[in-house]
C-alpha cells in the first residue's frame, strides 16, 4: 500500500480523521456491536454547502464520532447535504438529524420507496412472509425482530428532503465534480460516486476488499446476485486510482472485483451441488449447509441474525441459478418453497 493510501488509516490523525484530497475527509464512524466493525463516512467540503457521504448507526456512539469528525475537518457549521450511498442502515442511521436546515438526502431510485414509511411497513410484512415459506422457523424469525439493525438503527422516514437521484447524474461540491454510478446488487439502490479528474470512486459497499458484501434478496430486485455481477462490470471499465470503500481498508481495484468473480463463482458451485445432492430443501436448509466464515461450530450455533442474512444470501444464489436454468423452484408443504435441479 503506498503512503497515501496508508495514511487514510492513520490512527494517530485526531478522530481518525484523514484529509485524502484537499477539502476530502475520511470520517471513521464505529459501529457498536456489529462485525463490521467501522463505517468509512466521507465528507467533501463546499464553498455554500458541503456533502457528507454515509452517517453511521442511529446511535449514541455513532452520532458522537459524526460529531467529532466533522468538527475535525472544520466542518461544524458547515450547511449539509448528505449523500445516502444506499438504504443500510449503518449508513443511513443518522441522516435524518445531520441534515443541515436547506440539505437534501441523495438516494439511489433503486432504494428510494424505502424513505417512505408505508413501503418499509409493507415491505417488512413481505419480507417475513417469504422467509417463513423459504422455511425460516418462525420462532427464530420473531426473535430476529428486535435485533436486526435493519429494522431497527435506521432514519427516520417520510421527510421532504429526501432527492432520488438516477445513473449519471452530476454533482458539483466546491472545486469537485461527481458522477452517480448505479451499482445495483448489494442493495437495489446502491451508488457508487466517480471523482474522474482524480480517478477516486467511492465504492460504498459494491466493492469491499477485507470483506465480501453481503448479496441477499430483494423483492424488488429479480436476481439481486446477476445484477451485482453486471454492477462489478460497470465499474472496472473505470480508471480508477484510489477506491474507497464503505469499510475497512481500500486495496487494487481490479484484482478485488476478480476476486468477487472467483467467490460468487465458487458460491454458485456450491449452492448447486447442494440442491443436486439433495433436492427439495428449502432455502433456509441450503443456507445451512454451505460454508460460512462466522465463528460457530454449527449452524445451530449460529446468531439468529446471521442465520437471517446467510438465507437471504442463500436465496440470491438460488435465484441465480434459477435464471440460468440450473436450479427449479417447487411447492412443498404447507406452501414452502422447495429448490430442485433442472437439466443436468
Amino acid at each position: 500500500m503506498n503512503p497515501a493510501v496508508q495514511s487514510l488509516y492513520d490512527v494517530h490523525a485526531p478522530y481518525g480523521v484523514v484529509e485524502i484530497l484537499p477539502g476530502i475527509f475520511r470520517l471513521p464512524i464505529p459501529l457498536p456491536r456489529n462485525p463490521l466493525r467501522e463505517l468509512n463516512a466521507y465528507l467533501i467540503r463546499g464553498r455554500d454547502r458541503s456533502l457528507l457521504i454515509d452517517t453511521g448507526f442511529h446511535l449514541p456512539e455513532c452520532r458522537q464520532a459524526l460529531q467529532e469528525g466533522l468538527r475535525a475537518a472544520g466542518a461544524e457549521e458547515d450547511p449539509l447535504d448528505v449523500f445516502l450511498t444506499h438504504i443500510h442502515t449503518d449508513h443511513t442511521g443518522l441522516a435524518s438529524e445531520v441534515v443541515r436546515p436547506g440539505g437534501v438526502l441523495y438516494m439511489g431510485e433503486g432504494d428510494f420507496p424505502f424513505t417512505r414509511q408505508a413501503y418499509e411497513d409493507a415491505y417488512w410484512a413481505g419480507i417475513d412472509q417469504r422467509f417463513l415459506r423459504e422455511g425460516f422457523p418462525v420462532e427464530e424469525l420473531k426473535a430476529t425482530r428486535g435485533t436486526n439493525p435493519a429494522r431497527n438503527l435506521g432514519p427516520t422516514l417520510d421527510l421532504p428532503n429526501y432527492r432520488m437521484v438516477k445513473d449519471g447524474e452530476v454533482l458539483t461540491v466546491g472545486d469537485y465534480t461527481l458522477q452517480v454510478i448505479a451499482t445495483p446488487g448489494h442493495t437495489p439502490g446502491q451508488l457508487c460516486l466517480w471523482l474522474e479528474a482524480a480517478g477516486i470512486l467511492f465504492t460504498a459497499d459494491h466493492v469491499l476488499f477485507d470483506i465480501t458484501p453481503n448479496i441477499t434478496m430483494w423483492p424488488n430486485l429479480p436476481n439481486a446476485l446477476g445484477r451485482y455481477l453486471e454492477s462489478l462490470e460497470k465499474v472496472r471499465a473505470l480508471p480508477v486510482k484510489l477506491a474507497l470503500p464503505g469499510h475497512r481498508h481500500t486495496g487494487d481495484l481490479e484484482a478485488r472485483i476478480q476476486a468477487l468473480f472467483t467467490h460468487h463463482r465458487n458460491r454458485v458451485g456450491e449452492t448447486l451441488a447442494i440442491v443436486r445432492r439433495e433436492p427439495g430443501l428449502t432455502a433456509y436448509q441450503v443456507a445451512s449447509r454451505m460454508t460460512w466464515d462466522i465463528k460457530a461450530d454449527s449452524w445451530e450455533a449460529f446468531p439468529l441474525n446471521q442465520k437471517w442474512f446467510a438465507t437471504g444470501e442463500a436465496l440470491a444464489h438460488l435465484e441465480y441459478l434459477m435464471e440460468e436454468g440450473q436450479v427449479a423452484r417447487e411447492a412443498g408443504p404447507e406452501g414452502s418453497a422447495r429448490y430442485v435441479p433442472r437439466g443436468k
